[in-house]
This record gives structure tokens, C-alpha cells and sequence, in this order.
């Protein structure tokens, strides 16, 4: 197996694979972050996955307790509906994470904050524009959200997404979304990105501590089962087609989308359907019932069983060698 697969990524953060196990609202923890590092890859965790300050604060402790040397990332959404941005980027600059993934909103404060500290600052764009006005921010690579990604998916193709980026941008590109394989890792180097980054396919793990029966409906439901709702968090996002997702519907009621239409009341919506929506999020996530609601993407398609990390890893990195081998020598 290849002992390293050298990229801007991998040396930008001292990593031997150019994967991020990217952060997963509910689903990312210490032992899956863990595993990634001592696998060779990174690991990013949302802030939102804990309630408080405190729990956030052991979390970064046990990660650097670990032992497993190394780097790691946070992801905080920095747009209004999350409350606890200005204490959880404190924590993150009293750690010195070693990156941070922004999502969802202007990320100009937090690039300020972090180039003092020399944390590096990766955003999450769907498009030029917003690779543009983030570049001119500062920040440090881009990850390009694409239409396979899972969560809060982009709307272009990573065919595209990925080649426009790297030809409009100074900054590195990281794909994310739809990659399951290392045929898609090779895939997506080739388009011009430095790396990818991949997380439903780690949920079905024995390192994820969601519920049994989320890690079965990763396995045994596929692509054409995943749907876009906008019930979760007022934002696009991607969810397998359960029969309690075709039951509740995948589009808001009319009170919800009156609200969110309306200038003075949107931002209150927007937070009361943010609200709403993680809380049936992290039902699902810990419930044994398929009553929920499972957050995946696409690349489910490539998930056959729960198995750890460490060996998703070294399948991803077998494959990508013999893609490698056996892609065409160009003329």
C-alpha cells in the first residue's frame, strides 16, 4: 500500500492521504477523529455537536490526549443562526486547532481571528463567486461543496465545481461529495483538486456512536434513495429517503415557508426552523427507530458493510493505487 499520496494537501497539514473525514452534525466524535489521524487522514468535528462550552473544551483535551499526533480540524457554521459562534471560536483559538472549516456565512471574522494565531481557515463555496469573496478574505483552501456532497449540498456537479475552482483561484480545492472510492480520489485529483473530503461513508463505523439502525440504512440503502429536504435547518439538505421521510415530506408547510419569505421575520424563522430541525437531526441520530431522519449522501452507494476506519482507509488507499496504475498514460 502507498505510504503516502503527496498533494498541496498532505503538505499543508502533514497528512500521508489527502482525505478529510469531514465534519457530520451528530455523527462526528473523538474516537472517529482519532482513528482518522492515526490512519494517516484528518478529522474535522462540528462545534454543534456539543451542548456546552465544557463538553466542547474535553472533546479538544481528549483528541490531544490521544496520542495520535496528528493534525485535526473544527467546523463552525458562521451565519446568525448559530448563537455560540463568537465562544466556540475562542475555545478553537485557546486550543490551537490546526484547522478550521467555516459553512454557511461570511467567515471574514474568523479568518481574521485565526491568521493571528496561525490556524489555517478552509470554506466551504458552491460556486466562483464565493470562492472569490473568500480568497479576498484570507483564507487558506477552498472545499468545494458539490451537487453529490451530503448535508448542505452544492448545486453544480463536481465535474465542473472542481476545474472552475482550480483554474479561477490561487487557493488549493478540496472536493466534497460523492467520493467513495479510491477511483474517486484519483478522479477528483485529476480534475485539479488537492484532495477530498468524504463523510458518509465512515458513519457505518463501530468508531460512530449513532445508532445501529443509521448505520444499517447507510449500508443498505444506495444513491437513488437520497433526497433534498429543507425540514431540517430551512437548508437544502440531503437525507436517505426513509418511509418517515416520505410520510412528513421533504419541503416546508406553509406557516414555515410564510415565515421564511417575510424580511423582518425570516432571521427568527430560519432560527426556530434551525432549531426544530437539529433537534429531530439529533433524534435520528441517536434513536433506534427508522422514524427519523438520517442525514447521508450519495456516496452511501459505496458502503457494503460497518466496518472501522483505519480499514476504510486502507481500501481507499488500495484502490486509489490500482486506479493509479491502471489509468491511461496520457499521449
Amino acid at each position: 500500500m502507498l505510504d503516502r499520496i503527496d498533494t498541496a494537501l498532505t503538505r499543508m497539514l502533514n497528512i500521508r492521504y489527502p482525505i478529510i473525514m469531514a465534519p457530520m452534525f451528530l455523527v462526528s466524535n473523538t474516537r472517529m477523529t482519532i482513528a482518522a489521524v492515526k490512519s494517516g487522514i484528518t478529522g474535522a468535528i462540528p462545534a454543534l455537536n456539543y451542548r456546552t462550552d465544557k463538553d466542547f473544551r474535553a472533546a479538544l483535551q481528549e483528541i490531544k490526549d490521544s496520542g495520535a499526533g496528528g493534525p485535526f480540524g473544527i467546523n463552525l457554521i458562521v451565519n446568525k443562526s448559530n448563537l455560540k459562534l463568537e465562544e466556540q471560536l475562542k475555545t478553537c483559538l485557546d486550543y490551537h486547532v490546526d484547522y478550521i472549516i467555516t459553512s454557511l456565512g461570511s467567515p471574514e471574522n474568523v479568518i481574521q481571528a485565526c491568521k493571528k494565531e496561525g490556524i489555517r481557515v478552509f470554506c466551504d463555496v458552491i460556486d466562483a463567486y464565493h470562492a472569490k469573496k473568500v480568497e479576498d478574505m484570507g483564507c487558506d483552501a477552498l472545499i468545494a461543496v458539490n451537487a453529490e456532497a451530503g448535508g448542505h449540498a452544492g448545486h453544480i456537479p463536481a465535474k465542473e465545481l472542481v476545474p472552475m475552482l482550480a483554474s479561477n483561484s490561487r487557493l488549493p480545492v478540496i472536493s466534497a461529495g460523492g467520493v467513495g472510492t479510491g477511483q474517486g480520489l484519483l478522479d477528483k485529483l485529476n480534475l485539479g483538486a488537492c484532495g477530498v473530503s468524504m463523510g458518509s461513508v465512515f458513519i457505518a463505523t463501530p468508531e460512530a456512536d449513532v445508532s445501529d439502525e443509521y448505520k444499517k440504512a447507510i449500508v443498505q440503502y444506495g444513491a437513488k434513495d437520497i433526497v433534498m429536504t429543507t425540514k431540517i435547518s430551512g437548508t437544502p439538505c440531503t437525507v436517505i429517503n426513509t418511509p418517515y421521510v416520505q410520510q412528513i415530506g421533504t419541503k416546508q408547510n406553509w406557516l414555515e415557508a410564510m415565515l421564511s419569505k417575510n424580511r423582518r421575520l425570516k432571521k427568527y424563522a430560519k432560527l426556530l426552523t434551525f432549531y426544530k430541525g437539529m433537534k429531530a437531526l439529533e433524534k435520528a441520530a441517536f434513536g433506534a427507530t427508522y422514524q427519523t431522519v438520517w442525514c447521508a449522501g450519495p456516496s452511501i452507494e459505496y458502503v457494503h458493510a460497518i466496518r472501522p476506519v483505519e480499514e476504510i482507509v486502507q481500501t481507499l488507499v488500495a484502490e486509489y493505487e490500482t486506479a493509479l496504475q491502471n489509468q491511461p498514460v496520457a499521449e
